[in-house]
């Protein structure tokens, strides 16, 4: 039975009541609804029950469930992403921003995420609620798995923190040396949030010292770098093409 402190892996897809679909671990499911993010890690999640890693309607109802449970919850806004408030909106001066701004576009303003509602002649309405604040969301979701080795436990962290997958964990004498690829600390993400999974690392497990290693291996560099040559030329044969392009309109 699932409870507090568990490490789980799942599967799930995320819909509105009207069946649109607002979320997926299915990068399939997400081309088919026009959802698909080519930054956005696919595949199953891991979570640990009882730390706020998924929204909480749906931690509710993965506890006290078995590891290969297959069900739907219906999640109410307050379990969600909160009831819709009117009164988060503000309005700024388009020269607050670097480029003109569209409507329907997302916005950083300070360390607040909002939405463009409106812009009216050099002003624009900016709503902070979160897009689905308000609104049901309905998970179809599958229990894959309970984590129970350290090493697991240790890589499911790096991934709900990071969205990197390490790509070994070894632990010896009480210190865990986790393995990644050598392109990692290019990641800002990973840069952050490597900090949170080792201070979970060390709350769930009895290691007493981590240490991240980079690898590096020979054929994914020499491809790395075939890439990075390619687009190099690409990006200079265009750039003859447009000056081409100039000389003669001249």
């Amino acid at each position: 039975m699932i409870s507090d402190g568990d490490f789980i892996r799942l599967s799930y897809t995320a819909k509105l009541e009207d069946g649109t679909v607002v979320d997926t671990t299915d990068e399939e499911v997400a081309k088919k609804h026009d959802i698909f993010n080519e930054n956005a890690r696919y595949g199953d999640i891991y979570l640990v029950v009882g730390k706020g890693h998924v929204l909480p309607g749906l931690e509710e109802d993965i506890k006290g469930k078995e590891v290969g449970y297959k069900g739907t919850v219906e999640v109410p806004p307050e379990k969600a992403f909160g009831e819709y408030n009117p009164e988060l909106k503000d309005t700024f001066s388009v020269n607050r921003f670097k480029e003109r701004p569209e409507v329907g576009q997302r916005v950083r303003i300070g360390d607040k995420l909002g939405t463009v509602e409106r812009i009216v002649g050099r002003r624009v309405i900016v709503d902070f609620n979160h897009p689905l604040a308000g609104k049901k969301i309905i998970f179809e979701y599958e229990i894959k798995e309970k984590l129970v080795k350290p090493e697991d436990k240790i890589k499911a962290l790096f991934v709900i923190h990071t969205g990197i997958d390490a790509k070994d964990v070894k632990i010896e004498d009480g210190k865990a040396v986790v393995e990644v690829s050598s392109d990692v600390y290019l990641n800002q993400v990973f840069l952050i949030g490597r900090y949170r999974a080792v201070k979970e690392i060390f709350e769930a497990t009895d290691v007493d010292e981590i240490e991240i290693v980079e690898k590096f291996e020979r054929e994914h560099e020499l491809l790395k770098l075939g890439e990075e040559i390619k687009k190099e030329s690409e990006e200079s044969s265009e750039e003859s093409e447009e000056e081409s392009k100039d000389e003669s309109s001249e």
